[in-house]
């Protein structure tokens, strides 16, 4: 009987992911690469609206931009301090009676911002329109390190007050949310239920991207953590003390290239670099930020855009026992120069907040989609083993 009631739960969810919605909500993902930032547009204001380039950012609860670049400041309406809304959001303050609120920038650039006033007007999402969307105006000064085009932070987190959270709860839908991070071009950033699932041919094809399912880990702290069981290098499990694996791998959307516990590091360079050589890569000197690099010698790029490198492996848990997410050439391993690459994963010190943050290079041309209502994440293969990419992505007609 226990045996049923878990399938079935399975397919319950499997079939949750699986099939169309007509519930689905679209936004573009953009590569900036010189910064390797991602940042969606969207359009804000209610008689005039203005087009914002915000920041994708895991880890940040309620949205903050600088309303100075906003058309028109005639439609914003204050939060009150003593509103359920001001009462609601973690970390807010008080102006008065208009409510604060107060967040650390994403990038680490200073400790806390104080954004000033919380404030919400109209937002457009696809054709449809957030009525009140709730978000705060930071000060032209907590802008630094965000790239040239950014005028913002999109808040993403678990926590009461995302964007993804607002525009579910607005339009009464299953509280899930999935991310495409492009290698280039533009990719897809997509609320509510989806029909992203096909491999090509698009039109008179039907056949859906395989996901993997794992459990959300305390999703109460803030950040999107998930269990590690083990890491494989080319197949073989990296020898490592338990006790660097209990804080699980944090994901971001605004870390370049995962970063690791010292100890993590050192084991996965080791392990790389001996299979690495097996197959004809030689040695090379480092290249910051990275200090494992080689020259590509046999290792050469299919036309899948896949290198032939020594393939790395996160153990998660899953359905029914460990299941792993692979990270091919392209998402492990980066080009510094014409025939040298590097190892894709930086040293993140000996006593590091996270002992594991999976950065943005790890996570581009993978669907991964985050489901509140079974706290279950599901994520791809790398779309590039399927002839296509997040770029090449089609959207909903």
């Amino acid at each position: 009987m226990g045996g049923r009631l878990h399938l079935a739960v399975f397919l319950s969810i499997f079939a949750a992911i699986t099939l169309t919605s007509q519930a689905q909500y679209l936004l573009p993902i953009t590569k900036h690469e010189p910064t390797k930032q991602f940042y969606t547009t969207l359009d804000i204001g209610t008689t005039v609206k203005s087009p914002l380039n915000l920041l994708l950012d895991l880890g940040t609860n309620l949205t903050w931009l600088n309303c100075r670049k906003l058309k028109s400041l005639s439609s914003l309406r204050l939060v009150t301090c003593q509103s359920s809304t001001c009462k609601s959001i973690p970390g807010n303050g008080c102006d008065g009676n208009t409510c604060l609120y107060r967040q650390p920038t994403p990038l680490g650039v200073t400790p806390v911002v104080t954004t000033c006033r919380v404030v919400q007007d109209r937002a457009a999402v696809s054709k449809a329109s957030l009525p009140r969307f709730t978000f705060s105006c930071a000060e032209e000064k907590h802008l630094q390190g965000l790239s040239p085009p950014v005028a913002g932070v999109l808040g993403l987190s678990p926590g009461q007050f995302p964007f993804w959270r607002q525009v579910t709860s607005a339009f009464s839908i299953i509280p899930k949310f999935a991310l495409c991070l492009p290698s280039s071009g533009t990719g897809h950033f997509y609320i509510g239920g989806a029909n992203y699932y096909r491999i090509p041919p698009f039109h008179g094809g039907n056949n859906p991207v395989p996901l993997t399912l794992t459990p959300l880990k305390n999703i109460g702290s803030g950040d999107y953590l998930l269990s590690v069981q083990s890491i494989y290098v080319g197949g073989s499990p990296l020898s490592l003390s338990p006790s660097l694996l209990e804080g699980g791998a944090k994901l971001s959307t605004v870390v370049p290239y995962t970063v690791l516990q010292t100890d993590i590091y050192n084991a996965l360079a080791r392990s790389f670099t001996q299979k690495a050589t097996k197959i004809g890569m030689f040695e090379a000197p480092g290249h910051a930020p990275f200090t494992d690099c080689f020259d590509e010698g046999a290792s050469t790029r299919n036309k899948r855009g896949l290198m032939n490198v020594p393939l790395v492996e996160i153990g998660v848990p899953g359905r029914a026992g460990e299941v792993k997410w692979s990270f091919h050439g392209s998402n492990t391993v980066v080009r510094v120069l014409e025939t040298v690459i590097c190892l894709a994963f930086v040293d993140g010190g000996k006593k590091p907040k996270e002992s594991m943050v999976v950065g943005t290079h790890q996570l581009q041309d993978y669907m991964i989609d985050f489901d509140f209502s079974t706290t279950l994440m599901a994520f791809s293969d790398s779309l590039l083993l399927h002839n296509t990419s997040c770029s090449t992505w089609p959207s909903r007609k």
